[in-house]
C-alpha cells in the first residue's frame, strides 16, 4: 500500500492523510463506548502500542487485544512467541496477557455488539480467526496495513503504514530487552510511520490531545508513564539494548556462548 484509501460506492478510492483521518475518526466517534474495539499486532513498536492505548481511552473502551502466534522453540534462537513485541504490550498496556480479550472481541463482532473496530497491522482472516461473514456486520472498520489483505478489502478507510525496516522504533523481546531500530529504507509512495497515523487519529478523537513531532517525543511520553521504561531514549538503549524486565526467558544460544566464555572456551 502507497497512501490511504477511503471505500466509497464499494471501492476503495485514494485519498488525503486529512481526509482518510477525519473518516476514520467520525465513525469511531459515533458508536458508543462498548461498540468499538481495538485488534493491534504484537509486531508493532512500543510507541505505537503506546499510542493505540491512548486512543483505547479517548474511545472509552476496554477492548483492546493483540493476536496471539506461538510455536516451538528452536532450543537456539527461535522463541515460542513469535511476537517480536508481547513484552512491550504487556508493558505498556500494563497486562499480563495482551491476546486475553481477542475472543470477546471476535464474539462480540459476530453478535453484531461491536459496530467499529480498528485492526492494526493485522490480517484477522488470516489468524485471528475472523470470517469474511464477521467483517460484514461492522458498520466501520478502520485498518492499517503495509500490504493489501483480506480484512482490508472490507474496511471503511485503509491507513498505509510502514514495514519493520521502514521505521525507527523501539522493542521490548521476550527476555526483558529494550532494543532500538533505525530505519533502513523509506516506505514507499505517501506511506507513513504508524505512529504518525496513530497520533494524527487520536487527536481527531481527543481535542486536548497535541500530536508529538517525532518518533522520540512518543518514547519520552511512555518514559514518563511506564515505570520499567524510566529515563530510557532511544540514545541511552545502545546497540545491544538494556534489560528493563524481568521475564524468566533466556536464549539457549546465548546462555550457551556464555557458558563457553565462563569456562574458558573459544567463542567465534
Amino acid at each position: 500500500l502507497s497512501g490511504p484509501l477511503i471505500k466509497k460506492d464499494e471501492k476503495h478510492l485514494q485519498s488525503s492523510w486529512m481526509e482518510a483521518t477525519a473518516h476514520a475518526a467520525a465513525g469511531l466517534g459515533m458508536r458508543q463506548s462498548d461498540e468499538v474495539a481495538i485488534i493491534a499486532s504484537a509486531r508493532l513498536s512500543n510507541e505505537e502500542l503506546y499510542l493505540t492505548k491512548k486512543i483505547a481511552k479517548a474511545l472509552g473502551t476496554e477492548l483492546v487485544a493483540t493476536v496471539p502466534r506461538v510455536g516451538e522453540s528452536d532450543g537456539k534462537l527461535i522463541s515460542a512467541d513469535r511476537n517480536p513485541n508481547t513484552t512491550g504490550a504487556s508493558l505498556i498496556w500494563n497486562t499480563s496477557e495482551p491476546s486475553e480479550k481477542l475472543e470477546a472481541i471476535r464474539e462480540g463482532v459476530s453478535s453484531g455488539r461491536i459496530k467499529a473496530l480498528i485492526v492494526l497491522s493485522e490480517d484477522l482472516l488470516e489468524e485471528a480467526g475472523f470470517e469474511s461473514t464477521d467483517l460484514e456486520k461492522l458498520d466501520h472498520l478502520v485498518v492499517s496495513h503495509t500490504h493489501a489483505n483480506p480484512t482490508a478489502s472490507h474496511a471503511n478507510v485503509v491507513f498505509s503504514g510502514a514495514g519493520f525496516a521502514e521505521k525507527r522504533a523501539t522493542y521490548v523481546n521476550v527476555t526483558g530487552r529494550l532494543q532500538r531500530a533505525n530505519q533502513a529504507v523509506i516506505a514507499p509512495g505517501d506511506s507513513r510511520d504508524d505512529w504518525e497515523t496513530l497520533a494524527a487519529l487520536l487527536s481527531q478523537l481527543d481535542e486536548n490531545y497535541s500530536p508529538p513531532t517525532s518518533m522520540d517525543a512518543v518514547l519520552n511520553d511512555i518514559s514518563s508513564e511506564v515505570s520499567e521504561f524510566k529515563g530510557q531514549t532511544f540514545g541511552s538503549i545502545g546497540d545491544l539494548g538494556i534489560r528493563i524486565t524481568e521475564t524468566g526467558v533466556t536464549i539457549p544460544l546465548l546462555e550457551q556462548e556464555k557458558a563457553r566464555v565462563e569456562s574458558g572456551q573459544i567463542v567465534g
